[in-house]
């Protein structure tokens, strides 16, 4: 009735997968988490700390990619997640240095976790603005609002949809909340 040994053979291809899956979690949250420091570093105006980190993050990345292939890591929600938030650190690395938000070379990064990660971007700078406003420092605010601004106007361009909309939509509330920011400024001048 049941062909054994094509069960076998599902079972260890299975199996293989399931193996599979947890290397790349386990290898994704250290990922995800040097991200999130590498943010935080750059909060705190430590550059090097995150270069360092954003290293090994892309090291990390770049293994992972070797060992199970982009299709394959594409699969699991864990790398998604850990693959945005490097987009999210490294864009916020590029603006703290002076650099642009462009293209990543060091790894292959899918349209999804781009878009995800540049939105996420946003918050990420409306924080500094606060923290930049609480400094005194009100021309790194008018720049961070124009930066934002410039993020916006090309993300308009697309006809985001399903999660990325949601993204989309919090880097809007991000634009509201740098221009209320920069309103309340101008007002105490």
């Amino acid at each position: 009735m049941i062909n054994k040994k094509f069960i076998q053979n599902l079972k260890k291809k299975y199996d293989k997968r399931t193996e599979e899956r947890r290397q790349i979690i386990g290898a994704s949250n250290i990922i995800l988490h040097d991200s999130k420091r590498v943010i935080f570093s750059l909060h705190r105006t430590d550059v090097k700390k995150a270069s360092e980190l954003l290293d090994g993050a892309e090291r990390a990345l770049a293994d992972l990619e070797k060992k199970f292939g982009h299709s394959r890591l594409s699969e699991e929600g864990a790398y998604k997640a850990a693959a945005e938030e490097y987009v999210e650190a490294k864009m916020f690395y590029r603006v703290m240095t002076g650099k642009k938000v462009d293209k990543i070379s060091k790894t292959k990064m899918d349209i999804d976790s781009l878009l995800g990660g540049i939105c996420d971007l946003t918050g990420e700078l409306v924080r500094r603005a606060v923290n930049q406003a609480s400094a005194g420092n009100l021309e790194e605010v008018e720049k961070i609002k124009k930066a934002i601004n410039e993020i916006m106007a090309e993300l308009a361009e697309f006809d985001i949809t399903g999660y990325l909309r949601t993204k989309f939509d919090q880097a809007k509330t991000n634009l509201r909340k740098i221009e209320q920011i920069d309103y309340e400024i101008k007002l105490r001048k």
